[in-house]
């Protein structure tokens, strides 16, 4: 069967104890490059549903049960591909092949300075202007013991966007019969290069509105001020005695509007938080819906990102408004701009390495 003739079923993988499929794709348009988009559906028994559309690797909608039992939108994004086409701050992508900021859109390797796209200021953001997030990924579904899920792989050529080598990425998500989104991080490369993958959804767990209500808990004793730029001083800064204090749980808002430098630099929190040991990296509770948000991660850092360049502009799924802080990210990843600042962990990958990494998104709710 030709791609042509497939792309016009629908997919299908079922299990004797469940009626509903567990994954189903639709065709779901078209890159401006011309290669077909495919959007997949992962379902578990217990009803929780995940969809992750090839563009990006992105997903688009993620289905949450509250306290009652109600499904419920937990994810901002768009109703169909062109919203993602025309305007869209990385809602639920994939971003490489460096997440966060690399100071002055350069870094020096073995003696070679890479130029890198400057799209975020004098900086380079999130893999340059045609990052991850801006290309179509290679899909496969699969169903284990441990539940369903769609692995998707991208190859980044030897110069794409400045970076050195062939880099071979894959992403797996997992949607287990627990109510978790297992994302799985593998990527070897034949030349040295930065390697910094992250999945960057903004999560509202009450569906609507702002998200200053959400309680919010961070392991985290100390995270990465920033200059003006929003590029890591080098410092690793105490929360203590700060507003980034979220080793017990705090309201996001509760003080968000203080008059502290870093909180004004990034217009509310958008810094990168330095991981104790331990599980979980991040618990986030919303009242009113009872839902919960557990990440645990194999990386040393996430960076938490509280919506404000949000502005309005977007209207997103079902014409829903997203306005100032209405999302919120979580992004697990390495430190930003750790190629130009040796006292970071490193992210270099080298040809006789592989980059691996998981986190997982665990829903419950109380």
């Amino acid at each position: 069967m030709d791609r042509k003739t497939l792309g016009a079923a629908v997919l299908l993988l079922t299990v004797a104890a469940c009626a509903d499929p567990l994954v189903e794709r639709q065709d779901f348009g078209a890159a401006p490059g011309g290669e077909s988009v495919d959007l997949y559906t992962l379902r578990n028994p217990a009803g929780m549903q995940v969809s992750i559309m090839t563009y990006g690797a992105t997903v688009t909608s993620l289905m949450a049960p509250d306290r009652d039992g109600n499904l419920g939108d937990v994810v901002l994004g768009y109703d169909s591909l062109a919203g993602y086409l025309r305007q869209s701050p990385y809602l639920g992508a994939i971003v490489g092949r460096y997440g966060n900021r690399i100071a002055g859109g350069e870094f020096e390797l073995d003696g070679v300075v890479y130029n890198l796209a400057r799209n975020n200021g004098p900086n380079h953001l999130h893999g340059g202007i045609v990052g991850f997030d801006k290309v179509v990924w290679a899909a496969e579904p699969f169903e284990h013991d441990r539940g369903v899920g769609l692995a998707l792989t991208y190859v980044s050529a030897d110069g794409e966007e400045g970076y050195p080598g062939t880099l071979v990425s894959e992403v797996r998500y997992t949607l287990t019969a627990d109510n978790e989104l297992v994302v799985d991080y593998r990527a070897t490369t034949d030349k040295a290069t930065p390697v910094n993958l992250t999945q960057h959804s903004y999560f509202n767990l009450a569906g609507t509105g702002d998200i200053l209500g959400h309680e919010l808990m961070l392991a985290a004793s100390r995270y990465t001020p920033v200059d003006s730029t929003l590029i890591p001083t080098g410092e690793l800064a105490s929360v203590a005695g700060t507003p980034f204090d979220f080793t017990e749980p705090v309201p996001i808002g509760a003080r968000i509007a203080e008059d502290h430098e870093q909180l004004l630099r990034g217009g509310g929190y958008d810094h990168n938080y330095v991981l104790d040991s331990g599980e979980p990296a991040a618990v986030v509770y919303e009242p009113s819906t009872g839902r919960v948000l557990e990440i645990r991660t194999t990386e040393p850092g996430i960076q938490f990102y509280s919506g404000n360049f949000l502005d309005g502009s977007i209207s997103g799924k079902r014409g829903i408004v997203y306005g100032r802080r209405s999302g919120f990210c979580l992004e697990t990843q390495h430190y930003p701009d750790s190629p130009n600042q040796a006292q970071f962990p490193s992210t270099i990958l080298g040809p006789d390495e592989t980059y691996e990494s998981q986190t997982v998104f665990a829903f419950r709710t109380r």
